[in-house]
């Protein structure tokens, strides 16, 4: 929507409020942290439909109380539950020559209208609507959807819900038999409603920007739960005669075995659209009450993302650039599953890719595609292994090679020596910081000479949640937040990395500013979105090599690495939470010292 002080001039132009009295409002809502529109509302100068119909003259856009809008349910679901909340819109009329009134919040946003009227064939009329009345009309959605999927569940043929009862009642004598008659599963996966629910799915999922679907049976009924921006959320519960219905739909879906139920399976399906194409990375796991799938998301349509976007200062980001453009060497990134690590490997990849070099890589899975690399996956069923592949990558004439993970001794040791015989070697590790990463590796059987000597540098992060920008507002901690932050965490380095961002002197917690949002429209009142990396980058200067060389251990080498100028992970993340970029709560819930 509009920016606040565009918001102030256009209320003046339309003479709804005059310049002066606009003034000490706009200043007064500043000193409140809060937005002018929620100033004003709340102080009961203006309604929110006296704001917005100003809005609407001025941008030459219709206002619609959708407050007083009856919307059938055949018009509110033309536009799909993900779109509408997404792109913050809500269809409702359906006109005679096939226009479609849709109430927005930023009706001058012609590209999401252009990709609507492609996507649903109608010709769109936007209106401007109030943000309180289009939340109203977007929870509607909520409320309808688990009714449309249990209307949806009645319509499976009934023999397939006898099969669902059943499946469990007697489990001591399906030990004794093959757990489910494959052809009726097969029927099953192709029965329409079923189609619809795991379509719907799968729809709700990819525009509701989640990054694993979590289908998990109990005794009674089916929970679906998202994973979005790194936290599992409920998102509905269906009833248990959709069970089996939903597991065959995405079995045959990943060509997994249908009548396979006490074993895990991995498989893996493609959805190819017009506008996006989504990969779906299937688990499969026998529980006590059935089996429990997860789907991990890949939207292979995400562009690259540059270091500055996936969170990466100017130093850091300066030391890391110069270390990949080095003709041979190892390039690390390390941290726990879900840590960004393979995104900001695409990005390295990305950086160095050119018709110059040939490229290789050996993954497990292959995530993304990038164009003019050579992807390679493993496949552990024929024995197919990192080693192995790294190992046949060496005859392939390379001068990049990515490894997806070093995981053993045998890989570590192949990747070392392709390192020092004049490769240039990504991969990832498990360990919890970057200096964690040296010792590693001399675990894995990596003699110390060879870690000093063919390591360039290790990355080490986490992902933390970013504040809403529509709803975040400063704070200075308390003493009891100050002590907490204590008690955690080296006060003197926090202070340290904050004090070189600051302009003011900081001498203490208590002279910092933290933020914290409190949710709006814009988050669906989470208060976050979208994530961001914290990191550290250790390059391998010739004082740390020494020390590696001399057997030194991980303090020693931690504090080597600072007096080199590495900032921490720990800094990286309290210099994001002054910037107003995350706040404490992410830092404690994702950094653990």
């Amino acid at each position: 929507m509009t920016h606040e002080n565009q918001i102030a001039l256009i209320l003046a132009q339309q003479n709804v409020l005059q310049g002066k009295q606009l003034a000490e409002i706009t200043e007064a809502a500043r000193k409140q942290n809060k937005t002018l529109i929620r100033y004003l509302v709340d102080q009961k100068i203006l309604t929110e439909n006296a704001i917005f119909e100003a809005l609407g003259r001025h941008l030459k856009v219709p206002f619609v109380d959708l407050q007083a809008q009856k919307i059938p349910d055949d018009v509110l679901n033309i536009l799909p539950e993900p779109i509408a909340q997404t792109q913050q819109m809500v269809a409702f009329e359906k006109n005679d020559d096939n226009t479609l009134s849709v109430a927005m919040l930023d009706p001058d946003d012609i590209q999401v209208i252009d990709f609507i009227e492609r996507r649903l064939g109608f010709k769109v009329k936007p209106f401007i609507c109030t943000p309180s009345a289009l939340r109203n009309a977007l929870n509607t959605y909520h409320q309808g959807l688990e009714n449309t999927f249990a209307e949806i569940s009645e319509k499976i043929s009934p023999q397939f819900r006898v099969l669902t009862e059943t499946t469990d009642v007697t489990k001591s004598e399906q030990n004794s038999k093959e757990e489910g008659d494959p052809r009726k599963l097969k029927k099953l996966s192709e029965d329409l409603p079923v189609i619809r629910i795991v379509n719907s799915l799968l729809d709700y999922a990819v525009f509701g920007q989640a990054s694993d679907i979590h289908i998990e049976p109990t005794e009674k009924d089916v929970i679906i739960r998202f994973r979005v921006d790194g936290i599992l959320q409920d998102v509905m519960t269906l009833p248990k005669s959709v069970r089996d219905g939903i597991i065959a739909r995405i079995k045959v879906l990943a060509k997994l075995k249908l009548d396979e139920h006490r074993l895990p399976q991995d498989g893996r399906f493609k959805i190819e659209t017009k506008k996006y194409k989504i990969s779906f990375r299937v688990s499969v796991i026998p529980v006590y009450d059935g089996e429990k799938m997860v789907l991990r998301v890949l939207n292979e349509s995400n562009r690259v993302l540059t270091l500055e976007e996936i969170g990466l200062q100017l130093g850091p980001a300066h030391v890391l650039e110069n270390n990949i453009r080095r003709p041979h060497g190892m390039v690390l990134v390390t941290g726990p599953t879900g840590s960004g690590k393979t995104t900001t490997l695409y990005t390295l990849i990305n950086l160095v890719n050119s018709p110059k070099v040939n490229i290789s890589t050996v993954e497990d899975p292959i995530e993304y595609r990038i164009e003019r690399v050579n992807q390679t996956q493993v496949n552990p069923r024929i024995e197919f292994t990192f080693a192995l592949g790294l190992r046949s990558l060496l005859r392939q004439d390379p001068d990049i090679i990515m490894v997806g993970e070093i995981r053993d001794k045998e890989t570590a040791k192949i990747a070392t020596n392709a390192a020092m015989t004049g490769h240039l070697l990504f991969s990832t590790l498990h360990t919890n910081d970057a200096v964690g990463s040296l010792l590693r590796l001399q675990q894995m059987d990596v003699p110390a000479f060879l870690v000093a000597s063919t390591t360039n540098v290790i990355v080490a992060q986490r992902l933390v949640r970013k504040l809403c920008k529509d709803c975040k507002e400063g704070y200075k901690p308390d003493q009891a937040m100050a002590n907490k932050i204590k008690t955690q965490f080296d006060e003197k380095l926090i202070l340290e990395a904050v004090q070189k961002e600051s302009a003011k002197k900081i001498h203490s917690l208590a002279d910092m500013t933290f933020y914290r949002a409190k949710g709006c429209d814009a988050c669906d009142k989470d208060g976050y979105k979208g994530r961001i990396g914290i990191f550290e980058v250790l390059e391998n200067t010739h004082s740390i090599s020494q020390l590696i060389l001399s057997g030194a251990n991980t303090p020693q080498l931690f504090e080597a690495a600072k007096k080199e100028g590495m900032i921490t992970m720990l800094q990286d993340a309290f210099i994001k939470a002054q910037r107003g970029t995350t706040s404490i709560e992410e830092i404690f819930r994702v950094t653990k010292e």
